[in-house]
């Protein structure tokens, strides 16, 4: 039974039992989940004077009061108001101060966590004594401020060691993964979990007892390396040369948080807040975090807007996919397990629809495997697709996903096929990556019912797709694949319909001047750990190998017949494609991929193919110039085309479709860094030394005269 109730400014409640137990309530005003914000400081310092003042409170639990987080994170903007370190650094420690009285409280404090536990979330709830989590799958754990180029500032790097162990807490920080419920309780990250009914009930309890029956067991192994200075070096050390193996040196956060758990570790709990504060601010102020938080932002933003501005998407409650290959499985998948919409798969055969339910099985398996869901899970999903080598079961789709040999002529039997098995209205979407959507639409009844959707390979890991609207697309129809686009767990951008899109427009470009350099004798190893230097998952010689050689080679004479020469592919190309070097498909290409290497190591044999002499010429920066430039001059060529609709939707599709830097926050956001004229000057130095396809785009030269930049 309530006996009083104290409100601070909405946020957060107090209330007090009669059993001795406050329940403290955290409901962000004007929030959709529960972020920490810095003006929140007073308030709960109030809050915790009323604790410690309040004789008769025995116990505390900390929940929510919404029923989607328990608290998500920061809010991220308000680092961006920060003009100085010291100011970021402030914050930190204000963070740090409220949760430091918060673990010295005299009185068990139980953290009662539904939802999303993330960030300065993760750093409240390790501030409490006791945290029991509800067995939902969407209650997860994690300090993913390393994605925005960042640490955690309130205490993350200090308490996460003492729980979890010094591996599993590094394992955490560096990558932001995150643990569900019943990971985080092996890990001894929570103490219990319990159903969401009861969750409240059984965070009362453990605050009156101050309690848990639950520890972390350690292994020997990790006892014996953490538990002394010479075991604990070898721990930080090894983690230093992974994260250079994998950052390039490129991202500055993840050796901060290393440095930030050895402080504590050798010099105490102070001295490493201290350190954790200051790392945080200098982080806050680095070009690196603050081109995360605008892709963070711009994903953000993103997810708030609809295909046509004004015009609501149809629903989608069944799809049809024509085409049971690799692309036709994972889009089965993404519909099927994202998107939760029945599907129905065509393929001419059996054997394809056995291979597009064996990619959906294959994935929820090992998700069982690893306990992520239940084999009844798996089972209801596996039930949501089915097959067919006819058109029985597509009368009631509303979406049809095409993704069949790239072929004009079967792509328009398709369109007609659809439009005369299924019922009025069905949008007919092509996977195309290269022809184009009008000339597919050309012979449709409803031509404003076909559109572009574009995935990327693989597709449940790519997280793009490009909608592709022809000049007769209807406004609906854009706005109902954008939507179910975004169900399918995708990032989607509009692009205009002409050749290659957008993506694979300014890919092209970038590519072919690799393989130029490699041509004029430049090493393929050397040519690709340049790229992979500057940021890019994998070098363009190897992306060839792993897209396959013969798909560039399809793409570039349609780029080069409607774009001009400055896209025409080399004629070595046909070469490997005649020797069946297509790449990893073919376990053949610029790579080896026997058992030994396994993709790792150069195919020597390629070089005599190709009759070069490998000799390696040129610097690493001339090299990453040539290819990344070009993509940059072809970007700002299709922002004036109005290919991409602005700025920041060309940065997007570059990084999630290609993987373009995200520390750089994508070409035109690049561009800015470097300046029109700087870039102009370049491009002109290279087209004099090889040639006209340097030449800067008109809308180029004239940002460079005007000296205006892609973002105000």
């Amino acid at each position: 039974m309530d006996t009083t109730n104290t409100e601070v400014k909405s946020s957060f409640t107090l209330t007090k039992q009669d059993s001795g137990i406050a329940l403290l309530k955290i409901d962000v005003v004007n929030e959709t989940m529960n972020v920490l914000k810095a003006e929140f400081t007073e308030q709960i310092q109030q809050v915790l004077q009323q604790i410690k003042t309040d004789s008769a409170i025995t116990g505390l639990v900390l929940y929510s009061g919404k029923d989607n987080s328990f608290v998500a994170g920061a809010d991220i903007s308000m680092l961006d108001k920060c003009e100085t370190a010291e100011q970021a650094t402030e914050i930190a420690s204000g963070g740090q101060m409220i949760f430091n009285q918060i673990e010295q409280l005299s009185i068990p404090v139980v953290a009662a966590i539904n939802g999303p536990c993330l960030g300065g979330g993760l750093e409240l709830a390790m501030a409490c004594h006791l945290r029991v989590a509800s067995d939902s799958n969407k209650t997860v754990f994690g300090l993913p401020e390393v994605q925005l180029g960042l640490l955690p500032g309130s205490g993350g790097t200090q308490r996460l060691p003492k729980l979890v162990g010094l591996q599993k807490s590094l394992d955490m920080m560096l990558t932001g993964k995150q643990l569900r419920a019943k990971q985080a309780l092996k890990a001894g990250l929570i103490h219990d979990v319990v159903p969401n009914s009861v969750l409240l009930d059984v965070a009362v309890k453990l605050a009156q007892t101050g309690k848990s029956k639950t520890k972390r067991k350690v292994g020997l192994v990790e006892k014996a390396l953490e538990s002394n200075p010479l075991g604990r070096k070898v721990v930080f050390d090894q983690a230093s040369k992974t994260v250079l193996a994998k950052t390039k040196g490129n991202y500055p956060a993840p050796l901060k948080i290393i440095d930030c758990i050895r402080t504590g570790y050798e010099k105490g709990i102070t001295r490493g807040l201290a350190v954790e504060a200051e790392h945080f601010g200098v982080l806050t102020q680095t070009s690196e975090s603050k081109q995360l938080r605008n892709l963070f932002f711009a994903t953000t933003e993103m997810k708030k807007e609809q295909g046509v501005a004004g015009v609501e998407p149809a629903k989608v409650t069944k799809v049809g996919v024509l085409g049971g290959g690799l692309m036709g499985g994972g889009i089965a998948y993404v519909s099927a397990n994202n998107a939760k919409t029945p599907v129905r798969i065509k393929d001419i055969n059996h054997t394809g629809i056995s291979h597009a339910l064996k990619y959906s099985f294959d994935l929820l398996n090992k998700k069982v495997q690893r306990r992520f869901i239940a084999k009844t899970v798996m089972q209801k999903q596996l039930n949501m697709v089915t097959g067919t080598v006819d058109y029985t079961g597509f009368s009631d789709v509303d979406m049809v996903i095409e993704a069949v040999f790239e072929d004009l002529t079967l792509k328009q039997q398709m369109v007609s096929d659809i439009e005369n098995n299924c019922k009025p209205g069905v949008i007919f979407a092509s996977n195309t990556s290269s022809l184009p959507i009008n000339q597919i639409a050309a012979k449709a009844a409803k031509p404003e019912n076909v559109i572009g959707l574009h995935y990327f390979s693989p597709v449940d890991k790519m997280p793009l797709a490009e909608i592709i609207a022809h000049d007769k697309t209807s406004d609906e129809t854009i706005s109902s694949t954008v939507a179910y686009a975004k169900r399918q767990g995708k990032t989607p951008i509009v692009v205009k319909d002409k050749a290659g899109f957008y993506v694979n427009r300014i890919l092209s470009p970038y590519v072919n001047e690799a393989a130029k350099i490699l041509l004029a004798g430049e090493p393929i190893e050397k040519i690709d750990r340049a790229l992979v230097k500057f940021g890019f998952p994998v070098g363009p010689i190897k992306l060839l190998d792993e897209v396959g050689i013969d798909i560039g080679a399809k793409i570039s004479p349609i780029l080069e017949a409607e774009l001009g020469e400055r896209f025409k592919a080399p004629d070595a190309f046909n070469k490997l494609i005649d020797d069946n070097r297509k790449g990893r498909k073919t376990n053949k290409g610029f790579y080896a991929y026997d058992k030994k290497s396994k993709g790792k190591n150069v195919d020597e044999t390629v070089y005599t193919l190709l009759n070069l002499k490998v000799a390696s010429k040129l610097s690493e920066q001339e090299i990453v110039e040539r290819c990344v430039l070009l993509m940059v001059n072809e970007a700002v060529s299709c922002l004036d085309e109005g290919i991409i609709r602005n700025a920041r939707d060309g940065d997007i599709g570059t990084i999630f479709g290609i993987g373009f830097p995200p520390f750089i926050g994508g070409p035109f956001r690049y561009l800015d860094s470097l300046g029109a004229s700087n870039v102009v000057e370049k491009l002109n130095a290279y087209k004099e030394k090889y040639g006209q396809h340097f030449q800067p785009c008109d809308a180029l030269l004239k940002m460079a005269e005007q000296q205006a930049s892609c973002y105000t």
